[in-house]
């Protein structure tokens, strides 16, 4: 079980990464207004999701014990995921919406590693 859920945790920080680094590519873009949601920051934002409910799952199955508060936290910033998939066709996004999702997705990397 410990494999399957190290599996899972690589898969998960695979995920962060194509977000982040969809966000970090666009700092520039976010600059000049033209910044836009590219299809790895949805993909990411989805592996994040699934991976996450797997890994709750997983570990709830293991008898390790799930910090409930916050994973409904890490759910809720997972608005990202909403505002990526609703803004991915556009060919601009607002600066302050593209921002929020990279604080979010900043914030999200904080709470998983500090909160323990």
């Amino acid at each position: 079980m410990d494999v399957l859920i190290n599996v899972f945790v690589a898969l998960h920080i695979v995920g962060i990464a194509s977000l982040l680094g969809g966000f970090l590519t666009q700092m520039k873009a976010m600059g000049a207004g033209t910044a836009r949601f590219s299809p790895a920051m949805l993909h990411g934002a989805l592996t994040m999701l699934v991976t996450g409910v797997a890994l709750v799952g997983l570990n709830q199955a293991d008898d390790q014990t799930v910090n409930n508060l916050k994973i409904g936290i890490k759910l809720a910033i997972l608005v990202v995921l909403g505002l990526v998939y609703v803004k991915r066709d556009e060919e601009k996004v607002d600066k302050g919406l593209f921002a929020a999702v990279g604080g979010l997705t900043t914030a999200n990397i904080f709470i998983a590693t500090l909160w323990v």
